[in-house]
Order: structure tokens, then C-alpha cells, then sequence
């Protein structure tokens, strides 16, 4: 008798992958690929998982494009890139800059409320009333 040639179900993506992966959030992340369909037989009838193909389905149903191009902006260069860091002035001030302000979308005048934390400094803006 012939041996059957086992065939792997097709992987979940979208809104179904992300569902489900909620569901199994007390699974390895193995376990979730393979419970999601990401998975394959060898020709030797032994199973391969594929995490990465996994992984990268994850990212694509969040929205998120690892190969997309930076956004040029006007004249075609992007100016300096945000670091996401800042340093303490000679002063004793902290410098906010602009590249900050424009992705926050705010605008001169707006207020917050300073709040510290153990390693940050969370700043929550304050809704004035008209």
C-alpha cells in the first residue's frame, strides 16, 4: 500500500490570525504557528514548522510594512531622523524639538501635565476648554 503524502492546512492571516493567536496566548510561539497553519510536511513525511512565515503574517495583519520607503517630505530629503532621546541642558532643561512637536501634531501654546515615573516622563496634554 502507498504511503499518503500528508497535506498541511492553509495558514490563517488577517483578522482570523490575530484572533487566534490571542486565544492562544498561554501557548509558545511554535505552538501558536502551528495551531495557525504554519506549518509544512518534508518530503520524508516529517513537519516543519515556519515561524517566520508566521511572524511576518503576524506584522502584515497589524498594519505593520518592514520594506516600505521612508516618506520624503518637500524638497526630497528627509532631514535628520528623531532618536528618541534627549539630554539634560547646562541649564536644567529638557529640549522637546521640533521633530517631535510636528509628528504630535502640536502647536504653540498647547499644555501638559508632567508626570514622573521610576525611568520616564510621561507628558499628557492638558484639553483647554474654549
Amino acid at each position: 500500500m502507498p504511503k499518503q503524502k500528508k497535506q498541511a492546512v492553509k495558514p490563517l492571516i488577517g483578522e482570523k490570525l490575530l484572533t487566534k493567536v490571542k486565544q492562544l496566548d498561554q501557548l509558545s510561539r511554535e505552538d501558536k504557528a502551528k495551531a495557525c497553519g504554519y506549518y509544512s510536511y518534508d518530503p520524508d513525511g516529517s513537519e516543519r514548522l515556519n515561524v517566520m512565515a508566521f511572524l511576518n503574517a503576524i506584522l502584515e495583519a497589524e498594519g505593520v510594512d518592514l520594506d516600505a520607503q521612508s516618506q520624503q517630505h518637500g524638497s526630497g530629503t528627509t532631514g535628520r531622523q528623531p532618536s528618541y532621546m534627549v539630554s539634560v541642558q547646562t541649564n536644567g532643561n529638557l529640549l522637546v524639538g521640533s521633530a517631535y512637536t510636528k509628528q504630535m501634531e502640536l502647536t504653540p501654546g498647547d499644555t501638559f501635565e508632567i508626570a514622573l515615573g521610576r525611568k520616564h516622563i510621561h507628558l499628557t496634554k492638558v484639553e483647554v476648554d474654549s
